[in-house]
């Protein structure tokens, strides 16, 4: 027999909070209420509460995309709950049920709604878990993207906006006229220098509004940078029968992870933050070493795994891992090419962590796929893995490791133009066009040639050679011939 997921969800079937939800109220909003953020800060919070601390630090789930009315549906219909599902390395789940998320708002009808809460003196920080893709700039040059669509209509629409900059360019602009102090803004994005990205976003977006503002939120408003870390797969109609089979709850949308989870936040915040120290939580003067460490080890290695796995006929991370050459590339990779462009990391064993990373991408129980890591991959490679190749050209060094991650990514391309990649397996990237169309040209190095991924990289004498080398060896060779002749 199940249970639907609600506050009277007997507490016997899997760990539930241990506070008074109807105690608590809302001091966070957070725009992309997606998986990552209901593993990850949503958790965090639910950890602090059930500690007996944080009850005035709730979160309001915010959608702002049309798609996001699913999500709507699902929180509104089970009181803002649900169920996040640890999956460990022998097979083992640990549910419990999180209730730090106190409401749930979609943008598109309930804009009213959302500025309601941003004007409230009770909301202290916005957050934001957007996608690497969210921040409305250009992947090749990183500059805000005024032109964008969705910024034209909403400097002229901002009573019903399409982004979650303009909710919070307005929410800040009516606080600032009502004589109430500004809200930190919190990116939990995998992006370097997050908290900076959103600040450019935030003040490029504001100075088409109104330059006054701008101003103001540069001088009053703290965009602290942070690194989030959670391997978090979608979820599935099989986590939801196991979840209703072995636990007896039935959820909508429950949300699986890995066992790790890490967060250094930049202790950087105008009214005050929860205290999230003590539920393990860093807080740092300095957070960019740490950031810089997990995106071009972890992010970019997994981009390797989808664009290496996916041409093997693998569909999932963990059984990719299994494969020994394309592990012996990631080791060599992180060793040779990523770990060189760190620079120092303050109380870190670092081949300790690479280790641990291996471990972890091969977890079992995750099943995260190739394709939800091949997401979005236009700007999830030029943010995670051409930086260090930009790096190590700069020192002198040579990249063959990482010109092979980008070939394999432009034959990944070629694959499903040419139609061996299809359906389902082909991610979503707004670059799709442009990639495929490269990706299967007469010229080999088009590819490198797209100024919206690649900037001014793919000009470059040094890293051109090492590409078009390392293309020719997996169309002659495979991937498994290239990566004998890369990595032994």
């Amino acid at each position: 027999m199940t249970a639907r997921i609600s506050v009277d969800l007997p507490s016997d079937t899997v760990a539930t909070p241990g506070y008074d939800r109807f105690a608590a109220r809302v001091g966070i909003v957070h725009f992309g209420f997606g998986n990552f953020h209901r593993s990850h800060q949503a958790m965090y919070l639910d950890r602090l509460m059930d500690a007996g601390s944080g009850l005035d630090w709730g979160i309001c789930g915010v959608g702002v995309l049309p798609q996001d009315s699913a999500m709507r549906d699902a929180m509104r219909g089970q009181d803002c709950l649900y169920t996040l599902v640890v999956r460990h390395p022998d097979g083992s789940l640990e549910p419990r049920v999180i209730g730090s998320v106190l409401e749930y708002l979609f943008g598109p009808d309930d804009a009213d709604d959302v500025y309601a809460r941003l004007v409230d003196p009770a909301t202290r920080i916005v957050s934001l878990t957007v996608t690497e893709g969210g921040y409305i700039k250009n992947a090749g040059t990183g500059r805000f993207d005024e032109t964008d669509e969705n910024v034209v209509h909403d400097v002229d629409h901002l009573d019903a906006p399409r982004t979650a900059f303009a909710f919070i360019v307005e929410g800040l602009r009516r606080r600032r006229e009502a004589g109430l102090a500004p809200f930190t803004v919190l990116s939990c994005d995998n992006l370097q220098g997050n908290g900076d990205v959103c600040k450019q976003t935030v003040l490029g977006f504001a100075r088409l509004v109104d330059a006054e503002l701008a101003e103001w939120i540069e001088r009053e408003v703290p965009f602290p940078n942070c690194m989030v870390d959670r391997i978090t797969p979608a979820t599935t109609d099989a986590d939801r029968e196991t979840l209703a089979e072995d636990f007896g709850v039935e959820d909508a949308w429950p949300v699986p992870a890995e066992p790790f989870t890490q967060w250094i936040v930049e202790d950087e915040f105008v009214q005050g933050r929860p205290d999230l120290e003590q539920v393990d939580v860093q807080f740092v003067d300095d957070v960019k070493p740490y950031e810089l460490m997990k995106l071009r080890l972890l992010n970019a290695s997994h981009q390797a795994i989808a664009y290496l796995g996916a041409p093997l006929g693998y569909r999932l991370v963990d059984e990719t891992m299994e494969d020994e050459k394309v592990r012996a590339y990631l080791e060599r990779y992180m060793a040779d090419e990523a770990a060189p462009t760190l620079g120092d990391l303050p109380g870190i064993d670092l081949p300790g962590y690479m280790a641990t990373l291996v471990e972890r991408f091969g977890n079992p129980g995750i099943k995260d796929t190739l394709v939800r890591l091949a997401t979005d991959g236009g700007n999830r490679m030029a943010t995670f893995a051409l930086p260090a190749i930009r790096d190590n050209l700069a020192a002198g060094r040579e990249v063959p490791l990482g010109a092979l991650m980008v070939a394999a990514w432009a034959e990944y391309w070629a694959a499903i133009e040419r139609g061996d990649i299809s359906g389902s397996e082909v991610p979503p990237d707004i670059h799709a066009d442009a990639l495929r169309a490269a990706a299967a040209g007469d010229d080999p190095a088009a590819f490198i040639g797209i100024d919206a991924v690649f900037g001014d990289l793919g000009a470059d004498e040094t890293f051109r050679s090492a590409f078009l080398e390392a293309r020719s060896a997996i169309t002659e060779h495979g991937v498994h011939g290239a990566l004998d002749r890369y990595v032994g």
